[in-house]
């Protein structure tokens, strides 16, 4: 009897670890945020280095206007972007950011740090807005 019960849970054991395993395919939000997380960093490169080709790029009129807000010049800026929650509400996607930043001017360096939303929408993605704590604003102290 304990030989057939060992038996039995010896065949159990290699039907469960036997079989194929199954790769889940990536949901469509999932694939969004990713690509939303893609994108804010390339934003937040392409706004470092200056590049103003790759802002309008990945960005409608609108956010581009955002972004380039800051009328005061800067010798460089460290900014860090942390993905924090994203919200999907049919072709809109917000994704909310917590950053931080260091800008120099002059010898001068100030620091802020703040939650900022960027509204997102198309295919592929585009910043359309950015709401709360703008990053890209010179701080004002």
């Amino acid at each position: 009897m304990k030989r057939t019960a060992v038996l039995l849970f010896v065949v159990f054991i290699l039907a469960a670890c036997g079989g194929k395993k199954e790769v889940k395919q990536a949901s469509p939000e999932s694939v969004a945020s990713a690509e939303a997380f893609a994108l804010a960093e390339t934003i937040r490169e392409a706004f470092v280095k200056n590049d103003r080709v790759a802002l309008q790029k990945n960005s409608t009129a609108d956010g581009y206007r955002d972004i380039t807000a800051s009328k005061k010049g800067f010798d460089q800026i460290e900014l860090a972007f942390t993905p924090r929650w994203v919200e999907i509400s049919g072709s809109q996607l917000n994704l909310n950011v917590s950053w931080k930043s260091a800008w120099t001017n002059a010898g001068r360096k100030v620091e802020d740090r703040g939650m900022a939303v960027f509204v997102m929408e198309g295919k592929p993605l585009k910043v359309s807005k950015i709401l709360r704590a703008n990053p890209f604003i010179y701080p004002e102290q």
